[in-house]
């Protein structure tokens, strides 16, 4: 049997220590900005063009004042400095964006003209086994683009913006002292054979994370150090700055495709399909390891015919040194009652495909959230026809997992 995290190790209690207790990552891996780290022929960053100001035309920062005053935090306001600051308590309570029913009529408004600057207080990391062998504290959770099968913007009431959180030195420094515990990883499983593997952004999307800050680029520096771990994130967004960093085959780029008429009714403000693919070769040549995430699989007509078309392009496409390390995760939708509420009053087309009471079954999950999934039958049999349709039309894609 491989390695498998274990559970109550070594994040059993609160972190005791100083903020620099054990550092393995050096000072230079926390900086106030990209700019030193660019080649001098690189061009403009990419974050600061007209279509990434079109992502965040942030108008308003709700702002713990710690945050607002830290290094991480001052850069973030320099980057708007027409946006409004907005003191608030917590990042975790601000009354007119979380649990606010009539945010409706402006959800994908909030995402892009809305940014929170926090501290994380609790920082723990959980086993998980799937993607990763663990969760890292994030360095934000939210996001600009609008799924509407996000499971994230639960977390907060629905309206769920960017939430940066400055701290990213503690952040840091508790994944080191995590991976001093650890030590190498000696046994191979499905998440790696040989390195630990931290999932970084699991309510986030790291690529969108580092339009705004450096939390990203510090996360990736600091894990280029470590030859026995890597950071990993999931991305529906083609970042090109991300390209002039080091990550030194440390960090796993995981890019989400499916179908595009899927993605063009489900994935609002993305990155297209094809590009998220055509990025890949670009990924791997500047240092990273690339997979993919088939996700979600929306059963609805001609299901298996698109996912075809879209593997046959992912084969024609895709350079041999891509598909040689690649690999890949298939995940069936799963939706929620609340979030299909909430999309009825602004995209209730999506919620033609997404919900489906003939061929799904409530689940109530951890947090009490009523969910639903594809009923055991159906989802058993469109796995197993992922799984066919790959072997078919991408036979070097290995599938790590499919759920």
């Amino acid at each position: 049997m491989g390695a498998r995290p274990h559970a109550g190790r070594p994040d059993e209690h609160p972190d005791e220590q100083p903020d620099d207790a054990d550092a393995l990552f050096a000072l230079e891996d926390i900086d106030t900005g990209q700019e030193r780290h660019r080649p001098a022929d690189a061009g403009p960053l990419f974050r600061d063009s007209p279509a990434a100001r079109r992502l965040l035309s942030v108008r308003a920062v709700h702002a713990e004042p710690a945050a607002a005053a830290s290094p991480r935090g001052r850069q973030i306001l320099a980057r708007f400095p027409d946006a409004e600051v907005v003191p608030v308590a917590s990042h975790w309570g601000i009354p007119e964006l979380h649990g606010n029913a009539g945010n409706v009529d402006r959800w994908v408004r909030i995402k892009s003209e809305t940014l929170v600057l926090g501290e994380k207080k609790t920082l723990t990391t959980r086993p998980n086994g799937r993607s990763a062998d663990w969760i890292a504290p994030g360095p934000a959770n939210g996001c600009a683009m609008a799924c509407a099968y996000c499971y994230v913007p639960r977390r907060k009431g629905y309206a769920n913006p960017i939430t940066v959180f400055t701290n990213i030195e503690r952040i840091i420094a508790h994944l080191s002292r995590h991976m001093a515990r650890l030590g190498p990883k000696t046994e191979a499983n499905q998440c790696d054979p040989t390195a630990w593997v931290y999932d970084i952004g699991e309510n986030s999307d790291c690529s969108v994370d580092a339009l705004i800050s450096d939390n990203v680029a510090d996360l990736i520096r600091a894990f280029a150090r470590r030859p026995s771990a890597k950071a990993s994130f999931a991305t529906k967004f083609v970042n090109p700055d991300l390209l002039l960093l080091d990550p030194r085959g440390r960090t796993r780029v995981r890019f989400s495709v499916m179908p595009q008429q899927d993605s063009t009714l489900l994935d609002i403000r993305t990155s297209p399909v094809r590009d998220r693919i055509a990025a890949a070769g670009d990924f791997l040549e500047a240092g990273y390891q690339v997979h993919f995430n088939l996700s979600p699989v929306v059963l609805r007509p001609d299901w298996e015919r698109d996912w075809s078309l879209l593997l046959r392009h992912m084969d024609d496409v895709l350079p041999r040194a891509v598909k040689e390390q690649a690999a890949a995760e298939v995940i069936m939708l799963t939706h929620n009652k609340d979030l299909h509420d909430l999309n009825l009053g602004w995209h209730p087309r999506a919620e033609e495909a997404l919900w489906r009471p003939d061929l799904q079954q409530p689940k109530r999950s951890q947090n009490g959230s009523l969910n639903v999934r594809y009923r055991g039958g159906v989802k058993a049999e469109a796995v197993e026809t992922m799984r066919t349709l790959v072997a078919a039309h991408a036979p070097w894609l290995r599938i790590r997992y499919a759920f």
